[in-house]
């Protein structure tokens, strides 16, 4: 495992898009693991300035982690709205080859085994894209998730549920479940890298790099993956 600690956000958002750029410029046909939430923001932004400086996406696939059950892709909240928005709309990922969990799937439990097999016919994450939940959740991979769960419907807890909140109009249009990859899946990828910022994340940083190794901190799990990167802001990083 890598820690890298940057200055601010700022500085985050742009070493982890160049730890993607250099990626691309070397594997252009790749398979990336894509996150929403506001942690990669900054990072899509710098994507998307490479991209016009040069950068091309046309070889890539993308899977994202997760999406909501019970909103269809062009819901404002939704996170297939999402990335067309801070992504997809502005770079050349061919529409093709970009995948999301369908939170309007009829049979949300078939959804998860036909993604997990997508992936894997499409031979696996090359780079996966994270971030961290106060609570130390990867994806949607809440504490007690086990270390052997596939793409699955996850409950979301309360304390998740009131981080997303800002995304909609009131608490109680936030969806109680979602589709998210699960962290047997993410731990196939090839290479992670996890971001995040904010003091509000220092303790649920901490316990990933340095604690036990525990279902109940999620993202405690990477500690076993042959090639991590953390990247932080200082405040994040703080206990470290």
């Amino acid at each position: 495992m890598q820690v890298l600690v940057t200055k601010d956000y700022a500085a985050m958002s742009r070493a982890a898009a160049d730890i993607f750029k250099e990626h691309l410029k070397n594997h252009p046909q790749t398979v990336l693991g894509l996150a929403t939430g506001s942690t990669p923001l900054g990072m899509y932004e710098w994507l998307i300035k490479y991209h016009q400086d040069g950068l091309d996406f046309s070889q890539v696939t993308t899977f994202n982690l997760d999406e909501y059950i019970g909103l269809a892709g062009d819901h404002p909240a939704s996170y297939r709205y999402f990335m067309e928005e801070h992504l997809f709309g502005h770079v050349n990922v061919p529409k093709e080859r970009i995948f999301i969990p369908n939170g309007m799937a009829e049979d949300p439990e078939a959804e998860c085994r036909a993604y997990d097999e997508l992936i894997r016919k499409l031979g696996g994450i090359d780079l996966q894209v994270l971030g961290i939940g106060v609570n130390g959740h990867i994806g949607f991979n809440e504490p007690g998730t086990p270390f052997e769960a596939t793409t699955h419907v996850a409950e979301l807890t309360a304390s998740t549920r009131e981080a997303n909140a800002r995304f909609f109009a009131s608490i109680d249009e936030v969806p109680t479940h979602a589709i998210s990859m699960g962290i047997k899946s993410i731990m196939h990828a090839r290479r992670i890298v996890l971001l995040a910022n904010g003091e509000h994340k220092a303790e649920a940083v901490a316990a990933a790099v340095k604690g036990p190794v525990t279902p109940d901190l999620p993202a405690s799990v990477l500690q076993l993956h042959p090639d991590v990167t953390f990247v932080v802001d200082e405040a994040a990083g703080r206990l470290l």
